[in-house]
């Protein structure tokens, strides 16, 4: 028999990476908050890699602390080591990864939780969501039900989980802990388009088993740059991780086996990811490939797990350690736990706003895993947007729309709500038509106003930027309208990058303009130049260098922008409009899109289609 239990302005059903970010919005938003977890040890967990950040999941998680957001300050409190990926390539995919403490990052996140006002922590299963007179109605295992105004699903891999290991499979949800299994069919009822995907995590092996001795060391950055604009230094870093590679014995192992993955032999009904494949997937995708490389990562400085990064299986426990035991270094592994494949329920995207709200079901928002995304960055960035707007919403308030001309927050959302996810969806540098002005340095000049504007930013830290963003311009100037002489030990310096020596007096702004030069040999030689932070030197050097690259960037952001203010009108047939193929008008139904730039993006809507809405639209005005 159900009891009543109390009401919240905004509820959150999951306390993972999504879930976290999503209560921590709506509470500092002033919404009286719940956040309903499985487990309560188990919150902020990271049940596949130690790390956080990545190729393009950096940039998100500086977005994510440049709006107000707490993963950036975490990962920063918890590392162990730290890189800035791809930085031999352009600082469009410049991409900070940190290698973290699991256990740490989680009782730290969880404390967050605790102390944050307006939000209360509770360990009970959703079991049911129905529609109120007030908004929704949640029921949990205990019988407990709680009426809420706004409801946010991140659910993770826990909706319906289960897991496959060889031949065995059995109701899980991550890391041993119990599925939520009765919610799915609640969603269902409601109406929410549910499917199924599939995603892997590779074993965890004891340290002292593993031979380091031939294999080749991963050291971090000296020094370290930390996510969060908020931390000041991170200290050095604290351990380093190992590479080594798959041989032919590896291959030939898991070729014998491979009629015992789950996946082969069709009991996974589930998609997996395309850019995060089981280890044996990858054998029988390139099967001409000699070896593949993993890297060897500590979970934790007070644990002797270790996480083989590029070996997720799903193969039966006895073959994985056959596999692993043909690896160099692995010779003698122990495994700690074994590698699994979960399977999962899901929801389309395309059901949902660029808001994350459910267009049929006002109030009810998605995130995370739940909306089709794999990886801790892609769902703290949704956490984030659907706490915001959902407290938004509670409030009476405008709500809040990223864009891909802004951030890849915005590109990650308005890939998902437009063209949808027929795979867990993966942020990727490729992924933005914008990402010479999306970089990560500069996050904050993109999104830190907004997070001021919302009330996730204090007027102290939005003071301090505003400061940082007058010393930026003040020496972009005086690097405009300083000039530097020829000089012996420079020009010796010039020579050496193989660029040309110095003949007569330059502009400093002119001579950072080449691709040898850097911000720190001009101050070198200039006794004026300011001791200035590494971030605004790193965004004077891009700003200058590519000026020409930047600006031709944003004039398509502003004609982009211009397709964005064409709004369309909500709830509309578009079966009405002559002129708009069948394909056109059955997915402008489906997507029901804000604007004509969103109608330009859905799969199946032309050129031609877009001409026609925009005729039609002139001549309804």
């Amino acid at each position: 028999m159900t009891y009543y239990a109390g009401e919240y302005d905004v509820a959150v059903i999951g306390a993972g990476h999504a879930g976290i970010e999503a209560a921590l919005a709506a509470a500092r938003l002033g919404c009286k908050t719940a956040v309903f977890t499985i487990n309560l040890d188990a919150v902020g967990n990271c049940p596949c890699n130690p790390s956080i950040g990545g190729t393009a999941k950096g940039h998100l998680v500086r977005e994510i602390d440049a709006l107000g957001g707490e993963m950036g300050k975490t990962a920063d409190e918890c590392f162990l080591q730290s890189r800035m990926l791809n930085r031999g390539k352009g600082p469009a995919v410049h991409s900070l990864r940190a290698q973290i403490d699991r256990r740490k990052y989680s009782d730290t996140m969880k404390h967050k939780l605790e102390l944050q006002e307006n939000c209360e922590l509770r360990q009970a299963e959703i079991i049911s969501i129905k529609k109120s007179e007030n908004g929704y109605l949640l029921t949990t295992q205990m019988q407990a039900e709680y009426e809420c105004k706004a409801v946010i699903i991140a659910t993770g891999t826990f909706l319906g989980g289960r897991i496959y290991v060889g031949e065995v499979s059995y109701d899980s949800g991550p890391d041993g802990m119990f599925p939520a299994t009765k919610l799915a069919e609640s969603l269902k009822e409601i109406g929410l388009p549910l499917r199924r995907f599939k995603t892997g995590t590779p074993a965890r092996i004891l340290r002292r088993s593993i031979d380091f001795s031939n294999l080749e060391v991963q050291k971090g950055d000296e020094p370290p740059q930390p996510f969060s604009y908020e931390t000041k230094e991170l200290g050095p870093n604290k351990v380093d991780c190992h590479i080594s590679w798959t041989n032919d014995d590896t291959k030939q192992v898991i070729l014998k086996n491979i009629h015992r993955s789950p996946l082969y032999a069709g009991k996974i009904e589930g998609v997996g990811p395309r850019y995060c494949p089981s280890f044996e997937d990858k054998i029988m995708r390139f099967k001409d490939k000699p070896r593949h490389q993993l890297f060897i990562e500590p979970c934790g400085e007070s644990t002797e797990e270790m996480y083989l990064q590029g070996m997720s299986s799903s193969l039966p426990e006895e073959v994985q350690l056959q596999f692993y035991r043909t690896i160099k270094g692995l010779e003698n592994c122990v495994m700690m736990r074994p590698a699994y494949a979960i399977e999962y329920d899901c929801v389309d995207p395309t059901a949902m706003n660029a808001t994350l709200e459910f267009k049929n079901l006002p109030g009810l928002y998605g995130a995370g895993q739940f909306n089709g995304s794999s990886g801790y960055e892609e769902a703290a960035a949704q956490g984030l947007v659907a706490g915001i707007n959902a407290a938004l919403k509670v409030q009476g308030k405008e709500p809040l729309i990223l864009t891909r001309a802004n951030s890849y927050i915005g590109t990650l959302i308005d890939d998902l709500v437009t063209k949808g996810a027929n795979e867990p969806y993966r942020m990727m540098t490729s992924r933005s038509e914008y990402r010479l002005v999306l970089r990560q340095d500069n996050a904050d000049e993109r999104l830190t106003p907004t997070g001021h504007k919302l009330g996730l930013i204090s007027e102290e830290r939005y003071q301090r930027f505003l400061q940082k963003q007058e010393i930026k311009y003040k020496e972009i100037n005086r690097l405009k309208n300083t000039s530097i002489a020829p000089n012996p030990k420079l020009n010796d310096i010039l020579v050496s990058r193989e660029t040309t020596p110095l003949t007569t007096g330059i502009r400093e702004y002119t001579l950072l303009k080449r691709p040898q030069v850097d911000y720190a040999l001009i101050a070198r030689f200039d006794p004026d130049a300011p001791q200035l932070d590494a971030n605004i030197t790193e965004q004077i050097e891009v700003e200058i260098k590519y000026e020409g690259y930047i600006q031709k960037q944003l004039k398509q952001v502003e004609q982009v922008k211009k397709l964005e203010e064409k709004q369309l009108p909500l709830g509309f047939d578009y079966c009405e409009i002559k002129g708009l193929r069948l394909e056109a008008q059955e997915k402008l139904n489906k997507i029901k899109p804000l604007n004509i730039g969103q109608a330009s993006r859905i799969s199946g809507v032309s050129p031609a289609d877009i001409s026609v809405l925009l005729i039609w639209m002139a001549a309804k005005k």
